[in-house]
């Protein structure tokens, strides 16, 4: 008997296995814990305490889980990105968002129109009910950058929960094409304090918005004010939303609505603000700009964040392949990254003396000392260069 070994060839290549698969279901668990107190306190009469729970959760607890358990620099293989992209279990969950994210709106804003709470009660669950808009224009940004027709127009009714139905327009024809230049009012300035952003993005981003849809339907021969414009369309959805909680609630649901509307919208800027920041690309010798690559984007692989954000916070890839599904975005050497994930940043930039103190020295170690890579706010930019020795 022969005892010849036999070459069966190379072992086979295992198969991938996305170790995050069921854990982004986080991202819909996320928008959901703001029903815990509300829910808590009218079903089940525990103390207004609870109310403010979400709010730590967010901003001090996933913080500190992001800097305890760090960073996911981890990236699936090319060769299985076609198959992550064509699951349709990675859909399935954006999907399985929205209605949460509706349900926890419309009771919250139900909640705090019906009941006596102090002002610090009412202002930490306004603020979270809007949080849970900042997640709902998450989904949308998601759901916006796929080729169907089916997602981009829930991607629109879901902008119209926030009454913010312009924002899928201007992101993915004005944002991603001006990304990182003076000329994009979405992309934030070295010097530049969050509050001062959001009174230049906010009304920038609308106006673009308008521009943009309505330059749409005139080549088409159709009037700005054709039905197709899919900025009335949202408005029309947000007019029956809003409208009928005011016409049960009456006008103190205004009172409501509102602040909620605006700590949503702010959450977009809020995102906005920190992913661009001082980053500018370089014009060519033809005097357009270079291409949008991954440096042109601030980066986080906080893993916790993550999870609960889509992966928004790998948003070099995103801006460099807008296409990609939150589950095949890459993480790459050398890019800018943020010292914390998304909602550590955001309370850091709310607070403009400490934003400045982290993000400018690592702004200008991020583009090697040169002025040129620096989008500045024009009114700081002397004061700056001769505060970090640039030119």
């Amino acid at each position: 008997m022969s005892n010849l070994a036999v070459d069966t060839g190379p072992p086979p290549t295992p198969l991938y296995i996305d170790k995050k698969r069921y854990a982004w279901l986080f991202s819909v668990i996320g928008p959901g814990l703001s029903l815990v107190g509300p829910v808590s306190v009218s079903m089940f009469d525990v103390g207004a305490w609870v109310l403010f729970f979400p709010l730590v959760f967010f901003y001090v607890f996933i913080p500190l889980l992001d800097f305890w358990i760090g960073e996911d620099t981890s990236n699936p293989p090319e060769s299985e990105v076609k198959a992550l992209e064509s699951d349709g279990y990675y859909r399935a969950i954006t999907y399985a968002t929205i209605p949460v994210l509706w349900v926890a709106v419309i009771f919250n804003c139900i909640f705090l129109c019906t009941h006596t709470l102090s002002i610090w009660e009412w202002l930490a669950t306004v603020i979270i009910t809007g949080s849970v808009l900042g997640f709902g224009l998450n989904v949308s940004h998601e759901l916006g950058h796929k080729l169907g027709t089916l997602p981009r127009k829930i991607a629109l009714i879901n902008t119209a929960l926030g009454a913010y139905g312009h924002f899928s327009i201007e992101h993915n024809r004005g944002h991603h094409r001006h990304v990182s230049t003076p000329e994009d009012p979405a992309s934030s300035k070295m010097g530049e304090n969050i509050y001062q952003f959001a009174c230049r993005e906010m009304p920038g981003a609308a106006l673009r918005a308008w521009h943009l849809e309505a330059d749409r339907l005139t080549r088409t021969g159709r009037s700005t004010w054709h039905p197709d414009n899919e900025i009335l369309q949202a408005l029309c959805i947000t007019t029956l939303v809003y409208g009928t909680l005011i016409y049960v609630y009456g006008l103190a649901m205004v009172a409501v609505l509102v602040p909620v509307a605006l700590w949503g919208a702010f959450q977009l800027t809020s995102a906005n603000y920190v992913e661009h920041y001082g980053i500018q690309r370089l014009k060519t010798e033809q005097g357009t700009y270079e291409t949008c690559k991954p440096h042109h984007s601030w980066n986080s692989n906080h893993l916790v964040s993550n999870l609960v954000l889509f992966q928004l916070q790998r948003h070099s890839d995103h801006h460099t392949h807008p296409g990609r599904g939150y589950q095949s975005l890459r993480d790459f050497p050398n890019l800018p990254r943020l010292p914390s994930g998304y909602f550590g940043m955001f309370f850091l930039a709310y607070i403009p003396p400490l934003w400045y103190r982290v993000m400018d020295p690592l702004l200008i170690k991020t583009v090697g000392s040169d002025a040129q890579r620096i989008n500045f706010l024009p009114s700081a930019q002397q004061r700056l260069k001769q505060k970090y020795g640039i030119e």
